[in-house]
């Protein structure tokens, strides 16, 4: 990458058409675009949203499983100055009508198939005008109730001419939104995290770096595409001219590794659950993974068992243990040479990142103190949509300098060669027995621990010890609780030993695929109580 690169998301797939017009492009369900096909389809549907009257700046909302068609729009709504939306499939109306509601959408584009969901939120969202939708049914081609929505088949989007109506000034800011990602709120609604093209774009560049991404690099990408780590697998790829295979989801694990050996995979980028997963199937010898360069982690630290467990099944792969939030995408990354010394680590600021670690009054800590991690660099977003008081808090201006501080709310400590350690949320430690606990470290020790293959702790309302630590272990159900703990005692200091251990089948999950622990405090407050129990007892 260089000073002259292109200064908007969407300028890159055209580069990329430019370069190299035939190369696939992306690989999805059967169907397989070239770079030219996506670049001309987006160009068409850009025109079509300009025609129907869409603005710079206006938003449009995406409610799709991951598609092509996912693809082609997002492109399309840059291209046509506006900012996207890639909403969960899975979201369920009251949802859906709060985030359009709450950044203003103009249009939706949704797959037949969430109709149901679509027409439910419809009469609450005020801004709304028009729907597009995709699929291969009927059955929402019109829009009953509230007018004037309009209502349009996508393919009719794609019957467009492109218009010179798109170069209209205002739509090259490299300032201006490329997209809000919609992330779990304190409060309990959604946060929009507001994402300029510049920031995006600072931080994908850098990550590209250094995983060392080139045009011959196919990365597979089985995240959903409304969770940024799933998003930027895209963006990236289209910026250095790979190919991206998408899979609707990692559940099916089998099909997924078959791809990777169909396809020829070089870059596989993984969250906690499908490493789990992965460690549990019996018949990896059966695939060949000789093509795999590359594999990342994020979204949630990975046990450092389970690290090197990967690293005995895939010895070729150079593995990546990273660190970032959706305000900044991106702040850290571990070397895989330096997995075996700090294992631990999420390692040192990528390039043009900044880190400090400070205390409650905003003094930097040394090397071994725990503190807030605080971000600079111009990877940072512009804040929080429709929420000033929260973006007040979370950005800070820096009085020196003048630029944004990301205060990340999470803990962290940094060793004496700059290494980083994250120890957990603010809000996610417990205070047991007068001692703060961070979940992870427990949970580090009980993935040690034979035949367990996942676990979580959580604090439960206790009325000796203020809070108990409660672990839910993925195990064998031949595995006693008491087992569990004994491993703990001889691992962890006394008061980090769980009071209470449930074996369980799985954990729940969030559709980015990290462990929900709200709906497990909520399941140890009310229907946990027979585990809690049992636990006594064991």
């Amino acid at each position: 990458m260089t000073d002259s690169t292109p200064g908007l998301l969407h300028e890159y797939l055209r580069m990329s058409a430019d370069n190299a017009p035939d190369k696939v492009a992306v690989v999805c369900s059967g169907e397989r675009l070239t770079y030219r096909e996506i670049d001309e389809k987006s160009e068409r549907f850009a025109s079509f949203l300009v025609g129907a009257g869409v603005r710079p700046d206006d938003r449009v909302a995406l409610l799709l499983d991951t598609s092509v068609e996912a693809i082609v729009c997002l492109f399309g709504i840059l291209k046509a100055g506006a900012i996207f939306l890639m909403l969960s499939p899975s979201l369920k109306a009251g949802k859906l009508c709060y985030i359009l509601n709450d950044c203003q959408a103009r249009t939706l584009v949704a797959d037949t198939s969430k109709s149901a969901v679509v027409l439910k939120a419809l009469p609450l969202c005020s801004s709304l005008q028009e729907v597009i939708w995709t699929g291969h049914t009927d059955t929402a081609a019109a829009l009953p109730g509230r007018q004037p929505v309009k209502s349009y088949r996508f393919s009719e989007s794609l019957s467009c001419e492109a218009s010179g109506l798109l170069h209209r000034p205002g739509s090259r800011r490299e300032e201006a939104l490329a997209t809000i990602i919609y992330t779990s709120g304190s409060t309990g609604e959604p946060k929009g995290v507001m994402c300029p093209h510049q920031a995006m774009i600072s931080a994908a560049r850098s990550i590209i770096h250094y995983l060392e991404n080139s045009k011959e690099d196919v990365v597979l990408n089985a995240l959903p595409l409304s969770f940024d780590y799933g998003l930027y697998q895209v963006l990236m790829t289209f910026m250095f001219g790979g190919t991206v295979v998408l899979e609707q989801s990692f559940i099916y694990l089998h099909r997924v590794l078959q791809r990777i050996e169909q396809e020829r995979v070089t870059g596989f980028p993984v969250v906690p659950t499908m490493v789990a997963m992965l460690l549990r199937m019996r018949s990896l010898a059966g695939y060949d993974f000789s093509s795999l360069r590359y594999m990342t982690n994020t979204a949630a630290a990975l046990p450092v068992e389970h690290i090197r467990k990967l690293r005995t099944i895939f010895p070729q792969v150079k593995f990546f243990s990273m660190y970032g939030l959706t305000e900044c995408k991106r702040v850290s990354y571990l070397p895989p040479p330096e997995l075996d010394l700090r294992p631990t680590s999420v390692g040192k600021p990528m390039k043009d990142c900044r880190v400090f670690v400070v205390d409650d009054q905003g003094r930097e800590l040394g090397p071994g103190q725990v503190g807030e991690l605080v971000v600079q660099g111009p990877n940072v977003m512009s804040g929080y949509w429709n929420d000033p008081d929260l973006t007040a808090r979370t950005f800070r201006t820096d009085r020196r300098t003048g630029s944004t501080l990301l205060y990340t709310g999470d803990l962290f400590s940094r060793d004496s060669d700059g290494y980083l350690y994250f120890v957990a949320r603010k809000d996610d430690l417990i205070k047991t027995r007068g001692e703060r606990v961070s979940p992870r470290e427990v949970e580090n020790v009980l993935c040690g621990m034979e035949g367990v293959m996942e676990a979580a702790v959580v604090g439960v309302p206790d009325e000796v010890l203020g809070q108990a630590l409660k672990a839910y272990v993925v195990a064998p159900s031949s595995l006693s609780k008491k087992a569990v703990q004994q491993h703990c005692s001889d691992n962890l200091e006394h008061f980090m030993v769980p009071k209470y251990v449930e074996i369980v089948a799985e954990l729940p999950r969030t559709s980015s695929g990290k462990v929900d622990k709200r709906l497990l405090q909520i399941d140890s407050q009310a229907g946990g109580n027979a585990g809690q129990h049992n636990a006594r007892e064991s």
